[in-house]
C-alpha cells in the first residue's frame, strides 16, 4: 500500500498542468484543468493500470494526465489477432462524473461499430444505449472501457465499416465529438 502512495507522488510531479498546456499549444483544443477529484481518480487508475494492466492493452506513458494513449492488441483467435491499434482517451475536468471521450487513432480498425474517423459506437441494441456515453457510470474505469472495446472487437464476425460511415464522418468534419452523437443501433449481431 505504501509503495502505491510513493508511485502516486512520483507520477504527480511528472504531469503537465492542463491549463499551462492550453496556453502554450495553439493547435490543441482548449481544455479546462482537471478538478482535484478527477486528478486523484486518474492517478489512482494509472497506478492500478501499472500494477494490474488489462490483458491486451498498454498505456503509452506521457506527461499529460488529461489524455491517455492506449495500445490495443487484438485477441488471439479473433479477426483482429496480431493487429495493433491505438485509442485516445480524453478526460474532462468532470471525470469520473462525466465519461471520457474515447476514439481510435488512425488507422481505425474495420468494424461495424467503428467509424473511419475513429468514433466508436459501443452500444447494445436491446436497450438502444451506448455504454460509453448514454450509460456511463462513475464506477466505470478506463480498464473497464478497454475490456468492453476488446470484447466488441473479439465478437465481430466481419471486418467492415458501419453502413452509415460516409454520412456520419462527413457530418463530423466540423470537429463534432462522439459524445455529442445519439447513436442509432441498426444491428445486434456484433
Amino acid at each position: 500500500m505504501q509503495r502505491s502512495v510513493v508511485k502516486k507522488k512520483v507520477m504527480k510531479a511528472n504531469f503537465v498542468n492542463p491549463v499551462e498546456e492550453t496556453m502554450t499549444s495553439s493547435s490543441a483544443p482548449s481544455r479546462k484543468a482537471l478538478s482535484k477529484i478527477a486528478c486523484n481518480r486518474l492517478q489512482k487508475e494509472l497506478v492500478e493500470w501499472q500494477v494490474n494492466p488489462p490483458a491486451g492493452f498498454k498505456h503509452k506513458v506521457t506527461d499529460n494526465l488529461q489524455r491517455w494513449i492506449i495500445e490495443v492488441n487484438g485477441a488471439s483467435g479473433t479477426l483482429y489477432a496480431n493487429e495493433c491499434y491505438q485509442l485516445q482517451v480524453d478526460f474532462s475536468e468532470h471525470y469520473p462524473m462525466e465519461a471520457p471521450q474515447v476514439i481510435f487513432l488512425s488507422p481505425a480498425p474495420f468494424h461495424p461499430h467503428i467509424y473511419s474517423n475513429g468514433h466508436i459506437c459501443l452500444g447494445f441494441h436491446i436497450a438502444n444505449a451506448d455504454i460509453l456515453y448514454d450509460s456511463w457510470s462513475p464506477a466505470m474505469t478506463v480498464s473497464s472501457i478497454c475490456i468492453s472495446i476488446l470484447s466488441m472487437l473479439s465478437s465481430s464476425t466481419v471486418k467492415q465499416r458501419p453502413a452509415d460511415n460516409d454520412r456520419y464522418v462527413k457530418n463530423c468534419r466540423n470537429g463534432r465529438s462522439p459524445k455529442e452523437t445519439r447513436w442509432w443501433f441498426h444491428d445486434d449481431k456484433v
